[in-house]
């Protein structure tokens, strides 16, 4: 397996200028990644910005460039669809600490020619927000008519309300939260540990071996993935069934079908993620709480915001349930901002959001729509 998760070329800007980070270090020159659909109008005011999730990227509605595979919301973003490229213009940024063509600890520091690898400063959502707004100026887009994220897409889509409430005309938040619980950290350092504990991670300093730490990353993966699902939706898809056996085997092999789906899973995460990149991200999620510079005071970070706000969660969702939906809305009425909340029946848990969802993709056009 190639130890760069970079073989293909990315449409890539490389800004002129430092990102300062929250952590008071900084990013010189830092490379963003994105991929555009549509175009801009004259007016510039039809751009919509789509954040990804952890594991996902800037090809939202392209062709994978290592999987092969379509856009991971390629049935919402297309001429004609949920969000129209015929009239908007799309844009999604692989996010700083990725691996996909933004700058990360995979990607080679200007100052050594090596691979930045644990040298990389560590990244927050704020961050990530900042990096995406310096590629908008360097666009020329000085105001969105979205942003619109599902999971930590919407958390990058409430920082964005948060941080350039005068940028925004309104914000759609799928299926996250506006701080990470200590069950969601905790689910992280599991994955974590796992990477860290393979051999082959060497301290972050992989690259040159040509033996990343795919055992490690692989389990990672197969934890993380459990938390997306639902108790429902896997007895529905698989119960106890056995693969490709007609009897249990006494050992440990993957004697039921759901162990071979979760080895699956993270077996082919490794062929298109970095380990590293891995530790950086889910840090980044664990670090986010929106409330925590007001004091706690979440509807601090929202008051009398001008950005239209849209909420919506899934019931089944146990990694970002209802309650974590609910409490944004409380807080951004109790800022005196406008928010309205949906929550959708599934049985699908979080990954709900990346499924072929005909209600939540009315919800996403009459919201994108309303007042234009």
């Amino acid at each position: 397996m190639a130890t760069r998760l970079q073989p293909a070329r990315h449409n890539q800007l490389v800004l002129d200028c430092p990102l300062p980070l929250d952590s008071g270090a900084a990013v010189a020159s830092p490379a963003i990644a994105y991929e555009a659909y549509g175009r801009l109008n004259d007016a510039r005011d039809n751009a919509i910005l789509i954040c990804h999730a952890l594991t996902m990227d800037q090809y939202v509605a392209s062709t994978h460039p290592v999987t092969g595979k379509p856009g991971w919301w390629a049935k919402v973003v297309r001429p004609g669809g949920v969000i129209d490229t015929d009239r908007y213009h799309v844009i999604c940024a692989n996010v700083i600490g990725s691996c996909m063509g933004s700058s990360g600890p995979a990607s080679d520091d200007p100052g050594s020619g090596q691979p930045y690898a644990m040298r990389f400063p560590v990244v927050t959502i704020g961050d990530m927000v900042r990096a995406q707004a310096m590629l908008l100026d360097r666009l020329g887009i000085a105001r969105l008519h979205a942003v619109v994220g599902g999971s930590m897409g919407g958390m990058q889509a409430l920082a964005w309300a948060a941080h350039y409430p005068d940028r925004v005309d309104r914000a759609l938040i799928i299926a996250s939260a506006a701080r990470h619980s200590a069950q969601n950290i905790a689910f992280h350092e599991v994955g974590r540990q796992a990477i860290m504990a393979d051999p082959n991670w060497r301290g972050g300093d992989y690259y040159a071996s040509g033996e990343p730490p795919t055992k490690g990353l692989a389990v990672a993966r197969m934890a993380a993935h459990i938390t997306y699902l639902s108790e429902a939706g896997l007895t529905e898809k698989f119960g106890r069934q056995l693969q490709d056996r007609e009897a249990k085997t006494f050992g440990f092999d993957a004697d039921f079908q759901v162990e071979s789906y979760l080895r699956h899973q993270g077996i082919s995460f490794v062929d298109r993620f970095d380990a590293n990149s891995y530790l950086y991200i889910t840090r980044a999620m664990d670090y986010f709480d929106l409330g925590d510079p007001h004091g706690g005071r979440l509807a601090d970070a929202f008051r009398q915001s001008p950005v239209r706000f849209g909420l919506v969660s899934f019931d089944s969702d146990w990694l970002y349930p209802t309650a974590e939906s609910r409490r944004i809305v409380q807080a951004l009425h109790a800022a005196g901002a406008q928010a309205s909340f949906v929550e959708l029946s599934s049985p699908f848990g979080h990954d709900a959001f990346l499924l072929d969802s005909p209600e939540l993709w009315r919800l996403i056009s009459g919201f994108i729509e309303a007042g234009r």
